[in-house]
């Protein structure tokens, strides 16, 4: 019987190991893209907040300010797929004789995983701008 279980559910486990690989694969390609777009935003605004460093802006005020974009649409897009990735589970837990129901804590630590993951992609970079010099940004002008 150990063996016929272990036979049943051999390419479960397959698909478990490939899963796996692949939403780590995901997951830190997206951190670079992440990283990459709040590199690009913070040279793009890098006048912007110079100004604001000099008329009196904190750190923290800069931060809020260049993380709030980027976390506005990670909570969009968690939004957008929290019911989609609820339907997915169900659907797919549907072809097992014994399963559990998805809870609404399941999705929900998971979003909360997403958002904390991007804000602290973004922040690292948001930082590294604001305690930068902003002579540096404002010597072209």
């Amino acid at each position: 019987m150990d063996q016929e279980n272990l036979r049943a559910y051999n390419s479960e486990a397959k698909w478990k190991q490939i899963m796996l690989f692949s939403a780590i694969l995901t997951i830190f390609i997206s951190c670079i893209g992440l990283f990459g777009l709040s590199v690009l935003a913070a040279e793009k605004r890098a006048k912007e907040v110079g100004i604001r460093k000099v008329l009196g802006a904190s750190v923290n005020g800069v931060v809020t300010i260049l993380t709030r974009d980027f976390l506005k649409l990670v909570i969009i897009s968690v939004l957008v797929s929290m019911p989609l990735a609820w339907l997915a589970a169900n659907r797919w837990l549907e072809n097992y004789p014994y399963r559990i129901t998805v809870q609404w804590w399941m999705i929900g630590s998971a979003c909360a995983i997403v958002l904390l993951i991007a804000l602290v992609t973004v922040s690292f970079q948001a930082v590294k701008v604001a305690l930068g010099n902003p002579v540096r940004s404002l010597r072209s002008e």
